[in-house]
């Protein structure tokens, strides 16, 4: 049985793969801050989508990285968690 690591390492090797890897990395860093609000509020995804008035299941999108919220609904997040939203655009 491989362990994630080894995994992860075997198929970043490949050059398309990890340019893909690299191309998603805005996303699952924005996907990590959701749920780091979301845990220091002691909040579950359920919890959460009742504060916000959607569903479960758009809480988990939001989560997996797999799209991209707005500003609007980036700012009811931060809201419903007690946080604050910050954008900050930074030299490359």
């Amino acid at each position: 049985m491989t362990d994630l690591a080894t995994l992860k390492k075997r198929l970043l090797a490949d050059p398309k793969t990890k340019a893909e890897y690299d191309a998603q990395a805005p996303e699952f860093a924005i996907a990590r801050e959701l749920i780091a609000a979301r845990v220091r509020a002691g909040l579950t995804q359920d919890e959460l989508a009742e504060r916000m008035h959607t569903t479960q299941s758009t809480i988990a999108r939001m989560e997996s990285g797999r799209s991209l919220p707005s500003m609007r609904t980036l700012a009811r997040y931060a809201e419903a968690t007690g946080s604050r939203a910050v954008v900050r655009l930074e030299a490359v």
